[in-house]
């Protein structure tokens, strides 16, 4: 994985992934076939579900935390919306996926041009919702002019003026000497800040710490939202070397996979009846795993399904941090999956 030719490979299907949401079908399986391989996986979760239903009310409030230094008070759960804008499901279904998630109290709604059909759908709920949710989008390129094209879609399609946060996406895979020159998306950004399009600029990606460590001594950044769980803590290790600096910095932090990401990484993103890489009864641990590190605001959790989408609402109201023996048992699993997980999201450096 650390050869020339790994990452060239890497940051190639990295492109063409980013190609394929926009322009892919929605589906490889179609909604009734993944709602019925779905079936085994929801009723595994039920019981954890249940079990954290039990502890928190539905109608208590979700926990808010700052997120660093935009001073913006942010839901614990992030709605991740990639699983569902880029299928099995349509718009509709999203609609309704990404609706009752609002509607249950979370703020922290992150997005992202290439997601499918994700803004699409959120530009049929964000317009009557806005001065309560805390927008996210993302641009992957490291071009002031492509730059400009992905966000003033993005503000298109969903219906919106502007975004609290767009990241610089996939720093791991960008030349930081290109997203630093005078025409390119970091210089763009900042630009935005300054006329009301966005108003915080952040990072996010899933491998190569040390760029994102790069990007922060601009003491530009105001967010990073990247790979932080029980399990990839052996792996890329962004606890270690990336969230040190956002404290430093009081740079607002966002962990995504907490979960530990889909079996078999991005390949299988769009297909959600292979399963979680974590199994059903650890997942409010996963979760709390990933709030229970100095730093972090959110958890960006995407679901695949309306019935995931409201167990992690409910695990998240029930979050309280691990107890000691809790978190040496997750630890150990996590050492345990890690070799079999490995670098899948890309480069370690």
């Amino acid at each position: 994985m650390n050869s020339d030719l790994a990452v060239t490979a890497d940051e190639t299907r990295a492109k063409t992934r980013a190609t394929a949401r926009c322009e892919a079908p929605h589906a490889d399986i179609n909604r009734r076939e993944f709602l019925r391989q779905s079936a085994s996986v929801g009723a595994g979760l039920a019981l954890t579900a249940a079990s954290a239903s039990a502890v928190a009310s539905s109608d208590d409030p979700l926990p808010m935390r700052v997120l660093g230094k935009t001073n913006e008070k942010v839901t614990i759960l992030g709605l991740g919306t990639a699983p569902v804008g880029e299928g099995p499901v349509g718009v509709q279904e999203a609609i309704k996926i990404f609706g009752e998630v609002i509607d249950r109290g979370v703020n922290y709604v992150d997005t992202a041009r290439g997601y499918g059909n994700a803004e699409e759908a959120l530009g049929y709920l964000l317009p009557k919702r806005r001065d309560r949710l805390f927008v996210v989008t993302k641009t992957w390129t490291d071009s002031a002019a492509e730059a400009e094209k992905s966000l003033s879609e993005s503000l298109r399609r969903l219906k919106i003026d502007h975004v609290d946060l767009c990241h610089i996406h996939h720093i791991g895979g960008k030349d930081i000497n290109k997203v630093l020159a005078k025409d390119g998306v970091f210089d763009y950004l900042l630009k935005q800040k300054e006329v009301g399009k966005i108003r915080f600029l952040g990072l996010s990606g899933h491998a190569r710490p040390p760029r994102f460590v790069q990007m922060l001594e601009t003491d530009q950044i105001d967010v990073v939202m990247c790979v932080m769980n029980y399990a990839d803590r052996n792996i890329y290790g962004f606890e270690h070397k990336v969230l040190p600096e956002c404290r430093k910095r009081n740079v607002g932090v966002a962990a995504m996979k907490v979960y530990a990401g889909i079996k078999g990484g991005f390949p299988n993103h769009r297909r959600g009846h292979v399963g979680c890489a974590t199994e059903p009864s650890r997942l409010p641990q996963a979760l709390a795993y990933a709030l229970d590190l100095e730093g972090v605001s959110v958890a960006v959790v995407g679901p695949y399904t309306l019935e995931q989408a409201v167990q992690n609402v409910e695990f998240a109201r029930a979050y309280s941090p691990l107890s000691t023996e809790d978190r040496a048992s997750l630890l150990a699993y996590g050492q345990q999956l890690a070799p079999k997980l490995g670098p899948r999201y890309g480069p370690l450096s």
